[in-house]
């Protein structure tokens, strides 16, 4: 923003810092003034054999002639003193400022990586570098995030498009080819490619936070979620056990929804080979409201599932299968509880597979009108 020129906070603090001085000093002199008034009549005479006779004594006209002067060096000295103890205090006190000046200009220009970090005790100036040191670090793992997600995502759209451009160049150089198989492996490279895209432009839509808040119980989504992959399950010889109570929230329900979707099949694909089995359950706090998805499977360690919510990682020492996804499942669901204000935890379980819960701010009680 173009903005008119004007005056520095250190110049118009050193002018208030002069000022008050000057002020406080005008008024002190004032009341030594009028003290000494009191003491001292207009003319003072003696009664003497002879009549009256001036007395030795100092009038108010001598304090005059004599006080006027020094009170005009005193206040000259006042103000000297002010103007140059003001820049000097205004300084000092405006240094943090200019740090934390310095370090926002660095951040216009794209670096992020600075901090100001000052020393000493906390006050207003400590706490304001604090807060845009914590937000640089935020920015700076955001970008870094979004800088690794376009590169993975550049990677995963340029796989198909290889796979489909080798599968075509084959074929044209090949004519007397059957042409049935190739049309069934450019159907599965397309529909990857399908699948990736509008995971991506699902994953944007939830950071974008683009939805309109409705009230939604939690336990019907869970509910609604196993019923529509039960077949799916059985077709794997995978068991859910659905329990819990009324969770109401706030939020989108198709992407919360699509959160419990991605969990209850992330569960289910990621499980034993037979008899697996997958638990689904909803909880209701005074304040939040919380989805618990677990899986039996491999057992993993905290390493591998501390990263298993990063964008294109599925976790190499996972069960591999045609269902695995493109790698955007967990990532897609921290999003969606991102943009509803919620907390993701992934824990290994003990036995084996994986435990997901999410919390979710609690819906207030609906009023009656």
């Amino acid at each position: 923003m173009d903005r008119a020129p004007g005056l520095s906070v250190r110049l118009k603090l050193t002018l208030s810092y002069a000022g008050f001085l000057m002020l406080a000093g005008v008024l002190l002199l004032a009341v030594v003034w009028v003290f000494l008034l009191r003491y001292v009549p207009d003319h003072t005479v003696l009664v003497g054999p002879d009549g009256f006779i001036p007395s030795p004594s100092p009038s108010r006209s001598d304090l005059q002639r004599a006080f006027a002067p020094k009170v005009a060096i005193a206040l000259a000295f006042l103000l000297v003193f002010g103007l140059l103890g003001g820049w000097l205090l205004a300084g000092q006190m405006l240094a943090p400022l200019a740090r934390i000046a310095d370090a926002t200009r660095l951040a216009a220009t794209g670096s992020l990586s600075h901090r100001i970090r000052l020393q000493g005790r906390s006050d207003e100036f400590r706490e304001l570098s604090d807060a845009f040191d914590t937000m640089l670090a935020r920015l700076e793992a955001h970008v870094a995030e979004h800088q690794r997600f376009a590169a993975n995502a550049s990677h995963e759209l340029r796989t198909p498009l290889a796979v489909t451009q080798t599968l075509l160049d084959v074929a044209r150089k090949d004519p007397n080819r059957d042409n049935g198989e190739l049309v069934e492996r450019l159907h599965a490279v397309n529909a990857r490619a399908i699948d990736l895209t509008e995971a991506l432009l699902l994953l944007s839509r939830a950071d974008q936070r683009s939805f309109v808040p409705e009230h939604v119980d939690l336990s019907l989504i869970a509910e609604e979620t196993t019923e529509t992959l039960l077949p799916f399950a059985e077709q794997r010889g995978t068991t859910i056990e659905t329990s819990g109570d009324a969770t109401p929230a706030i939020g989108s329900p198709a992407l919360l929804l699509q959160m419990a979707t991605n969990l209850v099949h992330n569960a289910i694909v990621h499980n034993l080979p037979d008899q697996g089995t997958v638990w689904v359950a909803t909880h209701a706090h005074p304040k939040s409201v919380v989805l618990t998805v677990e899986n039996t499977g491999e057992k993993l360690t905290p390493q591998l599932v501390a990263t298993l919510a990063e964008p294109f990682r599925r976790g190499s020492e996972r069960i591999r299968t045609d269902h695995a996804g493109v790698g955007l499942g967990l990532a897609i669901v921290k999003s969606i509880v991102q943009a509803h204000e919620g907390t993701l935890t992934l824990a290994p379980r003990a036995g084996g597979g994986l435990c997901v819960t999410v919390q979710l701010p609690a819906a207030p009680p609906l009023t009656g009108r």
